[in-house]
């Protein structure tokens, strides 16, 4: 332990007792020698030689376990010396790592570079003024003239998903507000006929929180902002709101009113388990602000399919009448496993 040491000095490779202490303790043996044996696991001493997979063997020893080594323990267990020596990946890693940072890629080393801007995507821009579109037409019939507009029309409307179930699950909800209310201008401008962009709740407004470390309601006064021509909608998990347990009734009903002033127009109220009473609060909140009410329910099962008749075509229909008897303007299946298939959908429907 002792030896000559000052700011300066150098350790030439003839020098060897560099020690590094790691003590374990816990409230019994087996459960210090377990400690231990993660500690030694996870060290990492790179540069020099190191005893740390002679020590892991002594200490996962049967004979070191149970305390009935001896003084000559070490003399008579040459197992102890035939460990396998660790692979050092990351500094492998590490290593390949920066050469290809500083000399390049054999395989592209000496290839032209393409040019800086070559990749840079070029978002459609259209000047002009916003045109009037499905948000105009819900502040001047209601939800419920505008819910009887709906059902008169021939065409199909169209929600587009992208700012929040598209990028959910394809890149994880990782979108950042900075991309989605870029593009947001366009979509008012390119797109005055949608009927709605689905662009906040679900899990959007807890992975900006947690994970991009962004404000989920700056979020959505941005793309408010930038198309103020389109309903906007989210998704809403009923007593869950947007978050991971149960709320409080008054929890709910105060999100839904910020959230309504804030600028949703449509709320897509849901359950996991199609109980219409814990769709209730939310609904009736949404109906108070004055916004749609649509009503999802979750689809599974086979409606083609006799031999599986607990979910079957009386069953999602005698749901669809609770929901407009609760009030729904709209009335949606959310076929979030993919099971809806497409014969099934046109009986569902009709």
């Amino acid at each position: 332990d002792g030896g000559t040491a000052y700011s300066g000095a150098v350790i030439t490779r003839f020098y060897d007792p560099l020690l590094e202490k790691v003590t374990a303790w816990a409230p019994t043996p087996a459960e210090t020698i377990a400690r231990m044996n993660r500690a030694l696991r996870e060290f990492r001493i790179r540069g020099v030689a190191t005893n740390l997979t002679f020590l892991e063997a002594i200490i996962n020893h049967p004979s070191f376990a149970d305390n009935s080594y001896t003084t000559k323990f070490i003399d008579t267990t040459p197992e102890l010396f035939q460990q396998v020596k660790r692979q050092d990946r990351a500094t492998k890693l590490i290593n390949y790592l920066a050469d290809v940072s500083v000399n390049g890629h054999p395989e592209t080393r000496g290839r032209p570079q393409p040019k800086a801007d070559a990749a840079a995507p070029v978002v459609p821009y259209l000047n002009g003024n916003v045109p009037g579109g499905s948000k105009q037409k819900l502040d001047v019939l209601g939800p419920e003239k505008f819910a009887a507009w709906m059902r008169d029309q021939r065409q199909v409307l169209v929600t587009d998903t992208t700012m929040r179930d598209g990028h959910q699950s394809l890149l994880a909800t990782r979108v950042r507000t900075h991309d989605i209310a870029g593009i947001a201008g366009t979509y008012a401008r390119a797109l005055p006929q949608l009927l709605s962009l689905e662009c906040w709740g679900g899990a959007t407004f807890d992975v900006a929180m947690r994970f991009l470390t962004e404000d989920p309601w700056e979020r959505l006064s941005l793309v408010r902002e930038a198309a103020p021509n389109l309903l906007l909608q989210m998704l809403l998990r009923g007593a869950n709101g947007v978050g991971y347990t149960n709320y409080p009734d008054n929890v709910v009903q105060h999100f839904v009113k910020q959230a309504a002033s804030g600028g949703i127009d449509l709320f897509r109220v849901f359950d996991c388990l199609n109980w219409v009473d814990n769709m209730r609060v939310a609904m009736d909140a949404v109906g108070a602000e004055g916004k749609l009410i649509e009503a999802a329910i979750c689809y599974t099962g086979d409606i083609l399919d006799p031999a599986r008749a607990k979910y079957d075509l009386k069953y999602y229909v005698g749901l669809a009448k609770e929901l407009q008897a609760a009030g729904a303007h709209i009335i949606a299946v959310k076929d979030m496993a993919g099971l809806l298939k497409p014969a099934a959908a046109r009986v569902l429907f009709k």
